[in-house]
């Protein structure tokens, strides 16, 4: 186990923070961990049918566009149930007819705390997409065999993306939602 005994706030920023720890290591020598401080966020697989609800957005640090399942941020004090199905309404005009917790992982815990909150859901259109200012989303229908064929050629990459959809169809597969 590492013990910090030291910790600087490098930056505070509108989604996540970074600190640098001063750490002692198990065998008694010293070093500095970075660790981005994030507040959570969610994500949903949502199923219309036999269809996958996507959605394709430009994703700067990576510099394309990607195929998602849609997700956001937590706010504070918010449930991840209650976020789930405000995101799936502001980026696609999606409801849930029903929500179930599929899992909650730890994203890049080697240099950050962020965990993402995954649920899988069947889903009905409400309404017209009304994302948040600055954020561009497009909702995409896509077949959910032609779904996992694009995660093995490589074309979906998002790790909850790959992470959410593989263990819903485990789950679809078992009857467990049933």
């Amino acid at each position: 186990m590492e013990r910090s005994v030291g910790e600087e706030r490098i930056f505070s920023g509108r989604i996540l923070g970074l600190e640098r720890h001063t750490v002692i290591l198990q065998d008694g020598s010293v070093a500095l961990r970075e660790v981005v401080r994030h507040p959570g966020a969610v994500a949903i697989v949502a199923f219309v049918s036999e269809q996958l609800l996507l959605v394709r957005q430009f994703r700067f640090p990576v510099q394309k566009y990607m195929l998602e399942i849609p997700a956001g941020k937590l706010d504070p004090g918010e449930r991840p149930e209650d976020c789930a199905r405000r995101e799936l309404l502001e980026e696609t005009g999606y409801v849930p007819r029903f929500l179930h917790k599929l899992i909650t992982i730890e994203t890049s815990p080697g240099f950050s705390d962020e965990i993402i909150h995954i649920y899988v859901a069947e889903v009905e259109k409400s309404q017209e997409p009304c994302p948040d200012e600055g954020e561009f989303v497009e909702p995409v229908l896509i077949d959910s065999k032609e779904v996992l064929d694009m995660i093995i050629g490589g074309q979906i990459t998002d790790s909850k993306t790959v992470s959410g959809i593989l263990l819903a169809f485990a789950g679809r597969e078992s009857d467990k939602y049933d």
